[in-house]
This record gives structure tokens, sequence and C-alpha cells, in this order.
């Protein structure tokens, strides 16, 4: 049976896009050069029809840890959107126990489901399984990141293949947890989100 939860989030509202002005001031330097910067491939970004700049929280978030930049208090707010993929109701039962305070979690229990609504979700991260019997998840983890709509969305594998490890890093993604360390997972989110302190 088909499961979705979803957790209500808290009231702050956070940006999910900034533009080419916020980012100059994040990193105290002149608007011309974030557009350099971006031209140069310094920093993932995309433009709008209108040829503006924008860039994903999360990609301003990696370019500000690789340069040494402080994280602005903007990047820290609201719950960051997580969906996580698992076949056993017992996994999707304790991720959103330890993870729904800090996160905007949605959870599926059918993986076809969940990657038909990954797009429109458009969450932060997802976390998966990659050995489930209605998907090859290591499969999933490469379409993901060719395609163009899903390629920003950061992918953790929690599973108790450890086997496999290699594989789904090589596939793009940007953890991999044994199943059953909840610590180290939501340890994982919160450093790919800019949660941590200090």
């Amino acid at each position: 049976m088909t499961s979705e939860e979803k957790e209500v989030t808290n009231n702050q509202q956070q940006p999910e896009l900034f533009t080419a002005s916020d980012v100059a001031r994040f990193c105290q330097v002149d608007l011309k050069t974030i557009h350099n910067w971006a031209d140069k491939g310094e920093i993932r970004h995309f433009r709008t029809p209108g040829r503006h700049l924008r860039f994903r929280r999360l990609d301003v978030l990696d370019f500000l840890r690789k340069y040494g930049y402080p994280i602005p208090e903007v990047l820290r707010m609201g719950k960051p959107k997580v969906v996580v993929i698992d076949d056993d109701p017992a996994v999707l039962a304790a991720l959103r126990k330890t993870l729904a305070k800090k996160f905007d979690l949605t959870t599926f229990q059918d993986p076809l489901d969940a990657l038909v609504a990954v797009g429109s979700l458009q969450p932060d991260a997802l976390i998966l399984d990659v050995r489930m019997p209605a998907l090859d998840g290591l499969r999933a983890l490469e379409r993901l990141r060719s395609i163009d709509a899903t390629a920003h969305i950061r992918c953790i594998v929690y599973s108790g293949h450890e086997e496999l490890k290699k594989s789904a890093t090589d596939a793009g993604a940007y953890d991999f947890i044994k199943k059953g360390e909840l610590a180290e997972l939501r340890d994982s989110l919160e450093r790919l989100m800019g949660l941590e302190r200090g």
C-alpha cells in the first residue's frame, strides 16, 4: 500500500532562490564579480527567461563553504524540504521521528510514486535505499543527476547494503549512511543544508 505523509512546515519561509545581488551581499563583493564568477563556472546558477541570474540555496551554500565565507542566517531559515523513499514502513516511521523537527519531510513507501512526485515537490534533498523491489536505486540516482529539472537535488543513500557505497557515490550520491545510523543521517543532512552551528 502506498504511503505518503507530509509534516506541517513551520512559519518561517525559506527562500528557494537567490539573486546575484543577494550573493554579492553574502560575499561582500561587487555585483559584477558575481556575474564574472557565474560566467567562469565558479558557482552553479541558471538564468531566467529574461537572462537574470538565479542561484539555488544549496549551490550558494556549497560556494560559501568552498571559499570559507560565513553562512548568513537567511540560509539557515525555515525547514529544508526532504523526500524519503523506503519500502519499509518501520524505517519511514523512524526517519519521521528523527528528522521531522528540522526538515519538511515527505515520505513514500512506493518508489514509483515518489519519483513521479519529485519533479513537482522540488526537494532540497532526497533520501533513498538503493535496493528496493520496485526500484533500481543506482539507476534512479543517475537519472536524477542527468535531468535538468532534478539535477540540483542532493541525494543521500540510506541503505544496509554497504557493498554498494562506491557505486552509489559514483552514481551521484552526496553521502552514503548505513541503515540504522539515524544520528549520522541527521548530521549529514544538517551539514548539507547548512544547519549545523559553530
